[in-house]
């Protein structure tokens, strides 16, 4: 049976309390308006988009009885108006746009806002209500500020049941959801996070809505200690798994998934933007979005280096690709670094590795070129196949390498790849993972019964052709190379490539083996042994344990480190693959 964790959990103790459900939580808002000593009091209900606008507005109406009530979205500009504003960043691709500038306040009307503000003015008792999405700005000064987050996660399921809207518009029915998503990812959330960040430390209380039949609340104060306390040991966010039309069956059965589920493709386990972060207060658990902890103390969390280099972002991606008993991923390209900034906005790409957490018979990865591939005759199969319905012979273009378990592929940009069927990958990968360029999808049809994007004319301006099987047997496969050992332990180097800034290093050990976040956050998977123990030499943090396949992050503040083998694992040999970002030379 798996012992795979897949809700760890931050316990941040019993110095605050957390409540429950609409009652409760009316009561602890309305309790504190009473002890106040104003006559009026303004609160401000801060909605990150993706919260059930019309269902969580009535009940806090309902509940609150407010003097007056001013929604946010009256404030702001009309609809048309609106899709105006954001269409140079969401554009007319299916899949891709480009990172928004915008602010909050770009979505309002001064006029209208003006005039909410007057309305408020006018009321000289009682409770006024602010409420939605810019209700803070909209308010301008208020009394007490109520958070409501949400987890990346549970937004994109909210917008596949057409539950929600984009950021000021009214687009919940669009049948295709994944264009919610695009504007989701490259305006709203962006929108969101830039009033975040200005409000984290003005929290009065944080709503947690992701459950919308069990909503919790807690104080911001709390929500703050929790980041804190996190901030100083080992922990790891929640896995999200998802199905996929080439999905596989390994995750199953190791990871002690639902066995009705017809497959899993993904497991996002360390993608700090998407994933959630759980701080258990007494018997309370809050979901709360994991980038938060990059807001609230960068440098803390990824040094000060790190912090420099790539901002509030947390640059290092862990997440499972599972193909066995299922497909082919989709035969792809990343764009360079340079196509990625001027055609999308983002400062760095999605440099990436394979690293085989397990692989059956005759698994494979589609990595780099034949020689002597003929560029033109490649690009011109492909486009048959998009456009006339045509079967590309990949075999005939793309290297195709035998795998097995514990090997690692290295991915820099630019480079042809894909896994093949019967393989566990843990990819390893720099943060961007949307600007993934399909080139063929081996003619299936995604899980919504309509063709994957196919991304060509894209792919076709990053594709390194150079690159081919001399160079990539010589440059990205199991580039293993030993670099330390002691009692109990042996260290190696297995990659990524130096075109790449992210190292991993492989720990293989018996006993404790010390590591150093040397100042710059680290990401681990025990990728063998059943379990291990993470502790700190000075007793700095509660020992953490892990087990198989469990990704975990060390903040940079951390330091000093112990892994050793844990429960059925003493007297075992384990093993890590640990990645950091390397210093610049």
């Amino acid at each position: 049976m798996s012992n795979f964790t897949k809700f760890p959990k931050v316990e941040v103790g019993s110095d605050y309390t957390a409540v429950t459900g609409w009652e409760n939580i009316s009561q602890v808002i309305l309790k504190r308006i009473a002890e106040s000593t104003w006559n009026r009091n303004i609160v401000a209900v801060e909605y990150y988009q993706g919260v059930l606008e019309e269902e969580t507005t009535a009940k806090l109406v309902s509940l609150l009885d407010p003097q007056l009530v001013i929604l946010s979205k009256s404030c702001m500009f009309p609809e048309e108006r609106i899709r105006e504003l954001v269409y140079p960043d969401v554009t007319d691709d299916r899949i891709f746009g480009r990172m928004t500038k915008l602010e909050i306040e770009d979505y309002f009307d001064n006029d209208k806002v003006n005039e909410a503000r007057a309305r408020i003015r006018s009321v000289e008792n009682g409770l006024v209500l602010v409420i939605g999405s810019g209700a803070s700005y909209v308010a301008g000064k208020f009394d007490m500020l109520i958070y409501a987050d949400m987890a990346r996660w549970e937004i994109q399921l909210r917008m596949r049941q057409h539950l929600v809207d984009n950021l000021g518009v009214n687009n919940r029915a669009i049948d295709d959801w994944s264009i919610l998503y695009k504007q989701g990812y490259f305006v709203d959330w962006r929108v969101c996070d830039r009033l975040k960040k200005k409000l984290m430390e003005k929290w009065d209380y944080v709503l947690d809505t992701n459950d919308r039949n069990n909503p919790k609340m807690v104080a911001g104060k709390a929500v703050l200690a929790g980041l804190t306390q996190t901030l100083t040991r080992p922990f790891s966010v929640v896995p999200f798994f998802d199905p996929g039309p080439w999905g596989g069956q390994w995750m199953k059965e190791h990871l002690g998934l639902d066995p009705a589920v017809d497959n899993y493709a993904w497991c996002f386990n360390c993608v700090p933007e998407e994933n959630s972060l759980l701080l258990k207060f007494g018997e309370t658990i809050i979901e709360i979005p994991s980038i938060d902890l990059v807001f609230y103390d960068p440098t803390k969390l990824l040094g000060e280096d790190i912090f420099r280099r790539f901002g509030e972002e947390f640059p290092i991606r862990f997440d499972y690709l599972d193909t066995f008993d299922g497909g082919n991923l989709s035969l792809q390209v990343h764009p360079l670094t340079e196509y990625i900034r001027e055609k999308f906005g983002v400062t760095y790409t999605q440099d990436e590795s394979y690293y085989m957490m397990d692989a059956g018979p005759g698994a494979v990865v589609y990595l780099g070129l034949k020689e002597g591939v003929n560029p033109s005759a490649m690009i011109s199969e492909l486009e048959d196949a998009q456009e006339k319905g045509t079967y590309f012979d990949a075999d005939t273009h793309v290297g195709k390498w035998p795998v097995k378990k514990h090997d690692h592929f290295l991915i820099p940009a630019g480079t042809v790849h894909c896994s093949g069927k019967n393989s566990m990958v843990l990819e390893i990968s720099a943060t961007p993972y949307i600007f993934t360029f399909k080139l063929w999808d081996w003619g299936r049809l995604g899980l919504d019964g309509r063709p994957r994007p196919i991304n060509i004319e894209h792919g076709k301006n990053v594709i390194q052709w150079n690159r081919t099987t001399s160079w990539t047997r010589e440059n990205l496969v199991n580039r293993i190379e030993a670099v330390a050992a002691g009692d109990g332990w042996r260290e190696e180097r297995t990659g990524l490539h130096e075109f790449e800034f992210i190292e991993t290093r492989r720990h293989w050990f018996t006993k404790p083996v010390l590591h150093n976040t040397g100042g710059t956050v680290n990401v681990l998977n025990l990728v063998e042994g059943d379990e291990a123990m993470v502790e700190s030499p000075k007793d700095k943090f509660t020992p953490f344990v892990i087990h198989y396949a469990e990704t975990f992050i060390v903040p940079a503040a951390v330091g000093e480190y112990t892994i050793r083998p844990y429960g059925k694992s003493e007297g075992k040999e384990c093993a890590t693959i640990k990645a950091y970002v390397r210093g610049k030379s």
